[in-house]
């Protein structure tokens, strides 16, 4: 008896999403619970697990195909046996890109198809390069890919960003040469302990907090003519992920240890690159932080993830010529940038926060006794 494969509910406001790649052919074995099709949405991409183990007998949707949630979008037969329970790609067929009907093979020619079908699988999981191809000498060429829903809802939410709030930007520079010399005391301590690096990222969410706590116009949003205060602190970090920006939160920051804020972080990050977010990671968030500087970023001016109100943005750290008690010394510096809602934060509040995050990063043992 056949078994279908049905889209699954991956978040309370998601209702359609996109098929991606196909993991398996027609007729080739597959294990119970080993993955069949990607599933993109607006937010993730999830894996869709094999309800039995079996075969593929029938493909109902193809790789960029829209489908609701609950929608049937193809078969298995849990003995391997070939069914046809509907029109799409079935065993015995060849993988077609276009409506008209591939020719048919029959078993015998499906399982000589398969190494190739195999590799053409293979090859299609590869994201396409940003650069294209090189071309002959005169040639003018394009290259048209659609967006991924991912891509797709970035820029939805970056132009309503541009366009909801009144946004200004701030900037100020950090001397990292306290952090810096307190890594390099207790890393090993650290990663002994918690087998996980000490980075910048734990020291910055923990001045972001204390910063929180003295402008918490940051940490609070506009909704409609009122302004709605937070007394907790979910940081969301910006991290790029094999299908673009996704910005994962921590949820009560306020109450985490610098050990489990780099763990969350590692841990984001290695599940981000494999497309592995669970919807209910990126929702909420009461302000962000991007850290631009792990790809070289000198200075930039983040954009705010609405419906928040700020979002700190981190760049690269350069030696560079600074004055030290009328002295021109070189130190490891750190450009910072604060991107603001100016209908709730004003001037003043926001070079103020900006300021305390430049203070707490430079004594960074304030942070630990609350001064």
């Amino acid at each position: 008896m056949p078994v279908e494969l049905v889209v699954p509910s991956v978040g309370e406001s998601i209702t359609e999403v996109e098929i991606g790649d196909w993991l398996k052919n027609p007729g080739e074995p597959i294990r119970q619970d080993e993955p069949v099709v990607m599933i993109e949405t607006e937010k993730v991409t999830v894996e869709l697990p094999a309800p039995a183990s079996g075969t593929i007998t029938t493909m109902l949707k193809r790789k960029g195909d829209k489908a609701s949630v609950g929608d049937v979008i193809g078969y298995m037969e849990p003995d391997g046996r070939p069914s046809s329970p509907g029109k799409g790609w079935r065993l015995g067929e060849a993988p077609r890109m276009g409506p008209s009907p591939g020719p048919t093979l029959g078993e015998a020619g499906a399982a000589s198809l398969q190494g190739e079908a195999s590799k053409a699988r293979t090859e299609q999981r590869e994201p396409p390069s940003s650069t294209p191809p090189l071309a002959s000498a005169g040639a003018r060429e394009e290259q048209i890919i659609p967006m991924t829903p991912i891509r797709r809802r970035i820029a939805e939410r970056l132009v309503e960003a541009q366009k909801s709030a009144a946004l200004l930007t701030t900037f100020n520079q950090v001397d990292m040469s306290a952090v810096l010399a307190f890594r390099k005391q207790y890393q090993e301590a650290f990663q002994a302990k918690y087998q996980v690096k000490l980075g910048f990222m734990s020291f910055f969410v923990k001045a972001a907090v204390e910063a929180l706590k003295a402008i918490p116009q940051l940490n609070a949003e506009v909704r409609g003519h009122d302004v709605v205060y937070r007394n907790y602190y979910d940081i969301g970090i910006a991290i790029g992920g094999g299908k673009g920006l996704v910005v994962p939160v921590l949820r009560n920051a306020e109450r985490m240890s610098f050990a489990e804020i780099e763990k969350s972080i590692a841990d984001f990050a290695q599940r981000a690159q494999a497309n592995q977010l669970k919807v209910e990671e990126l929702q909420g968030g009461t302000f962000t932080i991007s850290n631009g500087g792990i790809y070289g970023s000198m200075l930039s001016t983040p954009i705010v993830n609405p419906p928040q109100s700020g979002v700190l943005g981190m760049h690269a750290i350069e030696d560079r010529p600074v004055a030290r008690d009328g002295i021109v010394v070189i130190r490891p510096m750190m450009y910072v940038a604060l991107t603001y809602d100016h209908r709730i934060v004003d001037g003043r509040e926001a070079v103020t926060f900006l300021k305390r995050i430049k203070d707490l990063i430079e004594d960074p043992a304030r942070m630990l006794v609350e001064i």
